[in-house]
């Protein structure tokens, strides 16, 4: 059996997706899953990147893109009122629900819903409330305990090369992305392709340019 992390943020529509679709694309194959919240932004700061949301014309596509998906693989996905939106308090109570920070995926099932579903305010505090009193966490969200296994869970993120969400660690390999689920899959069921170097051959190829920073 084979070990899937997860890594997800509850801000990426794009890790929503890739969750529901999760046990589809896998059908058939025996494995086991972690879910790992981490901060994005973290992510995105380490690789000197930004958000899809925070580029204008790639915010507009992205949503556009996104409900195309959500239609298309039949999910039920409506966007939040407002977006992108600080997504510390889900994060935290996510990893508050079980002693050692890691949410189950009824949990994460049910953060996720709460954001792209229903076309709500993401971050209104009295949702934010009764979502808490919903999912009765086992500890407060807002300790210092589960604030540092947050930063814990992302560091963790980095040092394995993680850049984006949804992101999948099995055995030395990330995969990024809703559509690597297709990739995954193959490399689950042991597709030859991976054992012939295609895997390990792309760090060899050279950077012909590269842009300076203005």
């Amino acid at each position: 059996m084979k070990h899937i992390t997860f890594y997800l943020d509850f801000i990426s529509p794009y890790a929503y997706l890739a969750f529901e679709k999760l046990p589809e694309a896998l059908m058939g194959h025996s494995y086991s899953v972690t879910y790992q919240p981490v901060l994005l932004a973290a992510l995105l700061k380490q690789h000197g990147q930004l958000g899809p949301a925070e580029i204008a014309p790639k915010r507009d596509w992205t949503y556009r893109q996104v409900l195309w998906l959500a239609h298309s693989q039949d999910v039920n996905l409506q966007l939040p009122t407002a977006h992108p939106f600080n997504p510390l308090a889900l994060l935290r109570l996510a990893i508050a629900c079980d002693a050692q920070g890691w949410p189950n995926r009824y949990v994460c099932e049910t953060l996720f819903r709460h954001v792209w579903q229903g076309g709500a305010d993401a971050a209104d505090a009295s949702r934010l409330q009764a979502l808490s009193a919903d999912l009765a966490p086992r500890r407060d969200p807002a300790s210092e305990e589960v604030k540092a296994q947050l930063k814990a869970h992302t560091q963790e993120a980095i040092e394995q090369e993680v850049f984006g969400v949804p992101s999948f660690k099995v055995d030395d390999k990330l995969f990024w992305g809703l559509d690597a689920l297709p990739m995954l899959r193959d490399y689950l069921a042991g597709e030859a392709w991976f054992a012939q170097g295609h895997w390990e051959g792309v760090s060899r190829v050279g950077a012909g340019a590269v842009r300076r920073p203005a």
